[in-house]
């Protein structure tokens, strides 16, 4: 049954708007072709790059990259400016899609030239080509310099081994993006695509399996995860070589992906629910016919919500909430590592509150409060709606019913969740 439920799992990772993101690329590109080659195309000269353009983006996805190229007279026009040549073009261009877009917050960033259209970002960055495919581009940031990239290089290297490797490149890609978004590791899209790269590249066990060995390869692709030395900071992107550092610790959420899936391989009776909490909620639902209907009637009556359905899911930061235990004397993590087998007594008072988080404001916090176990169910109090922080960063809640519950915390950034933790409530 493994196989279909990977399967199922990698269509409910399709991006689903793709046919207005489609048309949102279409509309810059025929602006830009108008401004630059008095042209009315929608095609010519805009490339797709980023994880979108590398087929690995999941639905969600709130930061779209293209290339545009651009005359090397242009280049050779904002050469002759004395200062900042880059910031000079950017906000060109910037001035360009500000006329095409005016109802749309437009701003040139260092490199690029962002559009946002509320439920995801576009950025433009604008390309000088080079015979060899690679591009020199603008870097306005300390006064200014032209730097390369070669994102084709990219694209070209991940779809030659995703091709070699029977498909599974692509696919392992975007699980490994849905648990990064589900348990708030944050993992850059590029160092996803260059880790699962060279697990692939490192291994010729799965060049002809499907979908009925993705509990395998998963499993493997976490070990693997879990071998990479702790200290290193960079690696090199395929195709290009250009340099990919991590943005945070991924080990230990990573070992205790290795330990759930690997439970999964050795319990079936467990399997699903393992697969469940490590992949999150894209990752299909299946249990026995006679518990289908049930399960779809109690979500009915208490309409739990899930962040990745109120707003785009897209996690590049750090969030971590802690909670105290009132007459406990201590910490709900201390207390829990201290003894194993720890439970919160009834009654007593719950505070969550963030303890760390580095997204750069503004931002808005939101938390999620779940109960489980059957005296919930019985007095219909699952609960599970998701609701705007008062502005305190933190909430106070009761140990009321017996059972493993749990509590989330998310922040959002431009309608994009960007950061979220959770704790587990045993009471």
């Amino acid at each position: 049954m493994s196989k279909e439920l990977f399967e199922q799992f990698r269509k409910n990772l399709a991006v689903k708007n793709a046919d207005e993101i489609s048309k949102s690329y279409r509309q810059i590109t025929e602006k830009l072709n108008g401004k630059y080659y008095d042209s009315t195309s929608e095609t010519l000269h805009c490339r797709q790059v980023g994880s979108y353009g590398r087929h690995t983006a999941v639905h969600g996805v709130s930061d779209l990259d293209m290339a545009f190229v651009l005359p090397w007279s242009v280049y050779d026009r904002f050469q002759r400016y004395d200062n900042n040549k880059q910031s000079s073009l950017l906000g060109e261009i910037r001035l360009a899609l500000k006329e095409r877009f005016p109802n749309h917050e437009v701003r040139a960033q260092q490199q690029v030239v962002s559009i946002n259209f509320s439920d995801y970002v576009v950025e433009v960055l604008p390309a000088f080509e080079h015979e060899d495919g690679s591009y020199t581009y603008p870097d306005a940031n300390d006064g200014g310099s032209w730097k390369t990239c070669n994102p084709v290089a990219e694209i070209d290297e991940i779809n030659t081994l995703n091709q070699d490797k029977n498909h599974n490149l692509k696919r392992l890609c975007k699980m490994v993006r849905a648990w990064k978004n589900d348990h708030g590791v944050p993992l850059k899209g590029m160092l996803i695509d260059t880790l699962c790269y060279q697990f692939l590249k490192g291994t010729t066990d799965y060049d002809t399996k499907s979908y009925a060995a993705y509990s395998e390869m998963t499993r493997d692709f976490f070990a693997y995860l879990v071998d990479i030395d702790e200290d290193k900071e960079q690696w090199r992107a395929p195709g290009s070589g250009s340099i990919v550092t991590k943005s945070g610790n991924f080990h230990p959420k990573a070992k205790k992906a290795l330990r759930r899936l690997q439970e999964a391989l050795d319990d079936a009776e467990v399997a699903h629910e393992r697969w469940s909490t490590v992949f999150g909620e894209h990752f299909p639902e299946y249990v026995e016919q006679e518990k289908k209907q049930a399960i779809a009637e109690n979500r009915v009556k208490n309409a739990e919500q899930f962040i990745g359905q109120k707003f785009s899911l897209d996690i590049q930061y750090t969030l971590r909430i802690d909670c105290s235990v009132k007459d406990e004397g201590d910490r709900l993590r201390n207390l829990m590592s201290r003894v194993m087998t720890y439970r919160i007594p009834k009654q007593r008072e719950l505070t969550f509150w963030v303890a760390e988080i580095d997204v750069p404001p503004p931002y808005k916090i939101y938390w999620k409060v779940k109960n489980v176990g059957p005296q919930a169910i019985e007095r219909d109090m699952i609960r599970g709606e998701i609701r705007i922080d008062s502005g305190h960063r933190q909430i106070t809640e009761h140990s009321t019913f017996q059972g493993d519950h749990y509590v989330e915390c998310y922040a959002v950034k431009d309608n994009v969740c960007v950061a979220r933790s959770r704790i587990i409530v045993p009471i």
